[in-house]
Order: C-alpha cells, then structure tokens, then sequence
C-alpha cells in the first residue's frame, strides 16, 4: 500500500460541550498530555472545535502558550452580517484566527432542518472568508439499507462541492448517522468503501489533483481502540472525533497512537 502524503488530520468536535473556563483547563492538559507526542513535528495535526463562547479564550491562550492546535468553528452563517439573530459570520471567525468550520453535521441537518443546498452555501461563505470547511456527510441506517453504502454521501458531497473552485482547500468528514454516539462502529472496510467514493466525487468534480490532498475523515464512535484500523485504510485520513475529543487521556491516546506508530 502506498503511504499518503496527507497530513492525517484529528479533529475533536466538543459539541455543546465544555464553558471556556473548562476549555482553557482541558486544552492545557491536553497540550501537557501530548509533551511526549512531539506532534509539533507536523506528522499529526490537531485540532480543536468548542462552542462559539469559547473561541476568543482559546484562540488566545493557544497563541500565549505557542500550542500548536488549530482552532475551528462549530458552524458558520450563509450570511456576511445583517439581521440573522443567532447566527456567526466567517468574517467574525476569520478574525478569530479560526482555520477550520464544520458543516453538513448531522445534527445540524436533522435538529436546524439544513438542506444539501444550504450546506452548500456555508461551504461557499467558509472559503470566502478563509476559511478551511469540514463538509460533513453520511447516512442513516435507513437510508443505508434503502441506497446502499455510498448514495446519500455522495449526492451530499456533490451538491456541497457545487461552484467550488479545483483550487479550494477543505476536507471531508463521513460519518454514518447510525454510529454518531451509539457506540456503533463502521467497520474500517465500510469506512474505506465511503471514502474511497467521495474521494472519487473530488476527482469527478474538481480534478485528479484536488482528490489526492483532500483529506478524507472518518467519524462516529472514534475512539483510541479503533483509530489505528481505521487509519490503515488509504482513503481514509484522519477522524473527527465526538465523545472521545472530551476526554483528555482517551483524545491523546488516539492523537499519540498516530505519531508513534507511523500510520
């Protein structure tokens, strides 16, 4: 098997989790945590997504601490400013030195009823304001049992990558509905199966280049049990990590297995 040149990427996606005094506590001994991983070499990148009460402290202290994690961003407005109550523009997040956004999350689209277009659209705003997206996609078990294993990731990636230039850089996030938090897992061929497909919408759509540095994650029940079987697939680059991401040991192990054993 040919080793990739991607940067494998981990993601920990805290959710409606952690106020931004515990963000400042948790970052610190995650960053203690991972003093033996040496991840500053560029072999793993790290990156960390809170509540949007929490950007502003942790962007400032992984700047006075010199941490060397990315800061994302939960989500992201359609809209530059004007009358959207609620929502958070790229431009705010840009100037927050925010480098990644998630969306397409599924519970973005099952609890806020956002569409493939409306994906689409906050991909469009992400990469207007500098931004790095995390296009979420995957299926529900049922939608898994009625289309097959790839149909409703790929029709999701299609619409999201609509007017995007070969040039933009994202990455792509599956995460099969049914394993968000239910301690199901994919296993690492079903995994394999979906990234190798959305890898080859890249292709499809925005050239053969585009597709080789685009990193493909995998999500849903991630934890340091399984991160390395995943991780041994060719397409598959990387997690976005939920419940695991909120506990210091269990996010540095799968951080730490990454650097030392060479995947």
């Amino acid at each position: 098997m040919a080793v990739s040149s991607r940067t494998p990427l981990i993601a920990g996606n805290w959710k409606m989790n952690l106020d931004h005094l515990q963000a400042v506590a948790f970052v610190q001994k995650l960053h203690w945590t991972l003093k033996d991983a040496k991840h500053e070499d560029g072999s793993v990148e790290v990156a960390v997504f809170p509540p949007f009460t929490g950007l502003r402290t942790v962007q400032t202290l992984l700047d006075a601490d010199k941490i060397p994690f990315a800061l994302g961003a939960q989500d992201i407005s359609s809209h530059d400013s004007g009358a959207y109550t609620g929502e958070v523009s790229g431009a705010f997040l840009a100037k927050l030195d925010a480098r990644y956004v998630i969306i397409g999350h599924s519970e973005r689209r099952q609890y806020h009823a956002e569409t493939d277009e409306v994906v689409g659209s906050k991909v469009k705003a992400a990469l207007k304001h500098g931004l790095v997206p995390v296009i979420c996609v995957g299926e529900t078990l049922a939608q898994r049992e009625e289309s097959g294993p790839t149909a409703v990731s790929v029709g999701q990636l299609e619409v999201a990558l609509e007017g995007v230039s070969a040039d933009a850089d994202f990455v792509v996030a599956y995460e099969p509905v049914w394993a968000i938090g239910t301690g199901q897992v994919a296993s690492p061929e079903q995994a394999q199966e979906v990234c190798a497909a959305l890898r080859e919408v890249i292709a499809d759509k925005l050239g053969a280049d585009a597709a080789a540095r685009t990193r493909v994650l995998y999500g849903g029940s991630v934890k340091a049990a399984n991160i390395a079987s995943f991780m041994r697939e060719p397409d598959v680059d990387g997690a976005l990590v939920g419940g695991a991401s909120l506990v210091v040991d269990e996010f540095a192990a799968i951080i730490r297995y990454q650097k030392h054993v060479g995947v």
